[in-house]
């Protein structure tokens, strides 16, 4: 599961250059450590230290509290925003470095994409003022669709838009094979329901088509035109070079016997093979005195090897060229047809053996389509029964998922203040004529808010309040599942309050001991639960709102607490409300 919700609360956060950091009384061997952010809205630089268990963020109002959740959200892929780079600043740079063990999914994601440098996992995001950006991993450039997938191992970020994904079926369908682990089953499904559906379209295409038997005869008269004839490529341009040949045949005669004479000699003079040879007796006579005469002789005697070679050529060439009339009527008349079948299919003469072969093609087809029809019938039905098979498992899967979910909720519903309260997820079965790639059913979330009320659609009944608490029970019921070693809260406990915050509190904080939790919060009940705390606070310098964060100490704690408890004069009974959050958490 892999939820962002990153807000847009940054425009008056100005964090100073300072480095915090903390020990914790537990240890993870995966997590976030380290977070850098520089020119980020109006952040000019800062970098913050994480460590395991539960760290909690709060501020006033509009001082930046949700900064750490937008810049991971960021650095989990969120499309790029030029609006986020400091006014002035040429560019934002994120980056967040997590500790991992040696056998974690993301460890193996980063040998499989030769990413790993068995030392750290950092992610690093670029965006600049002209709206582009770049991403990076361990400091080698990669597309964003990397970054996303690689953070989807690392980080999970929850806001309060999740409360409203909930409202909707398919989120809630989602949801559910998450929680199910119904990953395979799913890819089963939809590979059974692509089967399914291409037959099913196929035998659609075959069952349009009607009656073919004029489409058959058509079909059968241009083959028969086109059988009749030697279309091989190959064939067409021997045709070619033939009607060439027989159409300048008397001139041709006529050129090889004049080069044959020349050749051999003729009444008007002496051939060039005897003035050849004339040439090397004259050169022979003096060849002695000069060494490279001898290659002169060489390359003469292989002269004139080639001209008695032409010579034969020549004669074989004038036995060829016999005039015959009635075979160049013959050639004409074939390259006649050949044109007009050219014309006729709209193609260059080379090409009509290719059409010849796509219309048998069609034909063949077409005469088979009634036997197709009737193969097609079978092989539907093995393919809707695959479907239901595996769609039959599937759904097996969500009962099982639906009724633990329902309970685990149902009971967390209840320590949230609506005693009383049900919540049960229904699987309505779907008609089954066509392939569905989500399985043979849908899926409804239905709640009662109180005992003795019928269950109605989630989507229908909730209040704010009670969809905030309603939402807070599913998420808790089915975080944690997964191997993700960060998760992070951005103020889902809005909406609620009092002895109901507390119990919030302390199932995040139960949530920390086996996960690291960050969680940006406005209740003193829940900041009270958490294992680190820091404070984001704002003031005017320069004529400019800026923040600051700050790592609380003990006493930084109970002043903190005090101020979310009783606002901004801070009073005694409110210092003794923090001692008491802090010493029951």
């Amino acid at each position: 599961m892999f939820l962002i919700w990153a807000g847009h609360r940054l425009a008056y956060i100005d964090l100073p250059g300072t480095r915090a950091s903390f020990a914790r009384p537990l240890d993870l061997p995966a997590m976030l450590r380290h977070l850098s952010i520089k020119d980020f809205a109006v952040v000019r630089a800062t970098e913050l230290e994480f460590g395991p268990g539960m760290t909690v963020v709060s501020g006033e109002t509009g001082a930046g509290k949700s900064l750490m959740v937008d810049a991971l959200g960021f650095l989990s892929g969120l499309r790029a925003d030029s609006g986020v780079v400091r006014h002035g600043a040429s560019r934002a740079e994120l980056s967040a470095e997590f500790s991992l063990e040696d056998d974690a999914p993301a460890r193996s994601w980063l040998r499989d994409n030769e990413l790993d440098d068995e030392e750290q996992c950092q992610l690093r995001r670029v965006i600049r003022a002209d709206g582009g950006s770049r991403a990076f991993i361990n400091g080698r450039p990669v597309p964003v669709s990397q970054l996303s997938e690689l953070a989807g191992f690392l980080v999970e970020i929850h806001g309060q838009h999740d409360q409203q994904a909930l409202l909707s079926r398919p989120s809630q369908l989602a949801l559910l094979d998450a929680f199910a682990r119904n990953e395979a089953e799913r890819a089963a499904v939809r590979g059974a329901a692509s089967q399914w559906q291409a037959l099913l379209d196929e035998r659609d295409a075959l069952s349009q088509q009607g009656d073919v038997s004029d489409r058959i005869g058509f079909l059968e008269h241009q083959l028969g035109e086109l059988q009749r004839e030697e279309l091989e490529p190959a064939a067409i341009v021997a045709l070619g070079a033939s009607h060439r040949r027989q159409a300048h045949s008397t001139a041709l005669i006529e050129a090889c016997q004049r080069a044959g004479g020349l050749l051999n000699g003729d009444e008007d003079g002496p051939s060039l093979l005897s003035l050849l040879q004339q040439v090397r007796h004259e050169l022979g006579r003096v060849s002695q005195h000069d060494a490279r005469l001898g290659d002169v002789d060489a390359m003469l005697d292989a002269a004139g090897i080639q001209l008695h070679e032409a010579l034969a050529q020549l004669d074989r060439v004038q036995d060829d060229l016999d005039s015959d009339p009635e075979a160049f009527e013959d050639i004409e008349r074939r390259l006649s047809r050949l044109h007009d079948l050219a014309r006729k299919h709209r193609v260059p003469m080379e090409e009509l053996a290719a059409t010849r072969d796509r219309l048998e093609a069609e034909l063949e087809q077409l005469r088979g389509a009634d036997e197709r029809l009737a193969k097609l019938a079978g092989e539907i039905d093995k393919a809707a029964a695959r479907w239901q098979a595996v769609a039959a498992t599937l759904s097996s899967s969500r009962q099982a998922a639906a009724a633990s979910l329902s309970d685990t909720t149902t009971t967390l519903i209840g320590e949230l203040g609506m005693g009383g309260g049900q919540f049960r997820i229904e699987l309505e079965p779907q008609a089954q004529l066509r392939p569905d790639p989500n399985g043979a059913e849908r899926v409804e979330f239905l709640v009662a808010a109180n005992a003795g009320q019928p269950a109605r659609a989630l989507r229908k009944v909730a209040s704010g309040g009670e969809l905030s608490r309603i939402s807070l029970a599913i998420e808790v019921a089915a975080l944690g599942l997964d191997a993700v070693p960060t998760m992070v809260f951005d103020e889902v406990d809005s909406g609620i309050g009092g002895a109901i915050a507390d119990i919030v509190g302390k199932k995040l904080r139960a949530l920390g001991e086996r996960r690291q939790v960050l969680c940006v919060t406005h209740l003193p009940q829940v900041a009270s639960k958490g294992h680190a705390h820091y404070r984001v606070s704002k003031a005017p310098v320069e004529g400019m709102t800026q923040s600051a964060v700050e790592l609380l100490d003990a006493k930084g704690r109970e002043e903190e607490l005090a101020r979310m408890l009783g606002g901004a004069e801070v009073s005694k009974e409110a210092r003794a409300a923090a001692r008491k959050l802090l010493t029951e958490a």
